[in-house]
């Protein structure tokens, strides 16, 4: 049970600090300034947790030394026995105290309670890979709806099968990209098309694209750098189609990025749409290009953070998903394609702590 002197003192540090604000919070000067008040009373409470587990860790401890010495002092077999057990069990609780420590000094990402945009792309495969795009939007309409989300179409890009060579939408809700964020990567399906004669089983994939909605605060986009042109509608579905110039597509000068969004019949309601897709592909950009660090890690992929590895592989004769950034197969790919992701979302997060842990002294 060793615990570094680093931890300690950045403990130490936390809980002075928590102390001090305390104490701030409670003076008049602090009081009749409503927006210093606001801004420290928010880090006093971000501390909180914090300092609370450290109080009961080092509770722990001192409940530890008193057993041990107990034990060593006992000449009463029994009543040594019973400290000794005593001790173990307070070394679990302080080895669990310091992990939960470790995980609440994890840098929360700014963008864990955003809402998404999503892209489906076809990869290899075609017609089989276009269809499985198609299915995987489903699975995760079905999780949206699961968590209460809303799903609102930007760009459907269908095939005559009934496939999709690209899926863009939006999913609304609180913790939206904190659970999705997972899915960036390339996801593998392996079945006997229904055109398939021989019963092979064939390989195909589809790249799935996550990205936070940027907020206005965190990107603002100047208008002589978009270029926005409008055209009919195309596709099957309605009698509004070709009709009129409702569609929009919007192209970044600098950064070449084209959005295209033709779901709504009003161009306003389009163009609101493909400017806000815009906003997140522009500043996932950006931020990828400043620091690809952290835009991996934030996009969670458990591994080398680039969305061209596959990491996930969905097997419908065996009825098995495998996530391969953390080596875990579900034999309920029926139930997942239904949208309960839950138990694999949860344990890539874990592992995804566990290696943020790593770092924590």
């Amino acid at each position: 049970m060793k615990v570094s002197e680093a931890l300690i003192n950045r403990l130490e540090k936390i809980e002075a600090r928590h102390r001090d604000l305390g104490d701030l919070l409670s003076s008049n000067d602090i009081l009749q300034n409503q927006e210093s008040f606001r801004a420290l009373s928010k880090e006093h409470a971000d501390l909180s947790p914090i300092v609370e587990l450290y109080d009961g860790y080092k509770s722990h401890v001192q409940q530890l030394a008193e057993c041990e010495a107990m034990a060593a002092a006992e000449s009463d077999a029994d009543m040594k026995a019973l400290a000794k057990q005593e001790a173990d069990d307070l070394r679990e609780a302080i080895e669990e105290d310091l992990r939960l420590i470790k995980l609440s000094l994890l840098p929360k990402d700014p963008n864990d309670d955003n809402n998404v945009i999503m892209e489906i792309r076809a990869g290899a495969g075609g017609d089989e890979a276009a269809l499985f795009g198609t299915e995987l939007m489903k699975m995760y309409r079905h999780y949206a709806d699961l968590n209460r989300w809303k799903v609102e179409e930007v760009s459907m890009n269908y095939t005559e099968l009934g496939g999709a060579k690209e899926l863009v939408f939006m999913i609304t809700g609180q913790g939206a990209y904190g659970k999705l964020r997972f899915e960036s990567g390339v996801h593998r399906v392996q079945r006997v098309p229904e055109t398939e004669s021989q019963g092979r089983v064939h390989t195909s994939t589809v790249t799935v694209a996550v990205l936070p909605e940027a907020k206005d605060v965190e990107i603002n986009l100047n208008e002589n750098d978009i270029k926005v042109d409008t055209y009919r509608s195309g596709g099957a579905g309605g009698q509004h189609v070709n009709k009129t110039e409702s569609a929009i597509r919007m192209t970044h000068i600098p950064t070449g990025i084209v959005v295209e969004c033709q779901d709504e019949r009003s161009q306003i309601k389009n163009r609101e749409k493909a400017l806000k897709v815009l906003k997140s592909r522009v500043y996932d950009f950006y931020q990828s290009k400043a620091d690809k660090e952290y835009a991996a890690n934030r996009r969670a992929q458990v591994g080398t953070g680039d969305r061209s590895e596959r990491i996930r592989t969905y097997n419908f004769p065996q009825g098995r998903v495998t996530d391969h950034r953390i080596g875990l197969t579900l034999y309920s790919l029926d139930r997942f394609m239904l949208g309960e992701l839950d138990e694999m979302i949860s344990a890539l997060r874990i592992a995804l702590q566990n290696k943020l842990l790593e770092n924590i002294e």
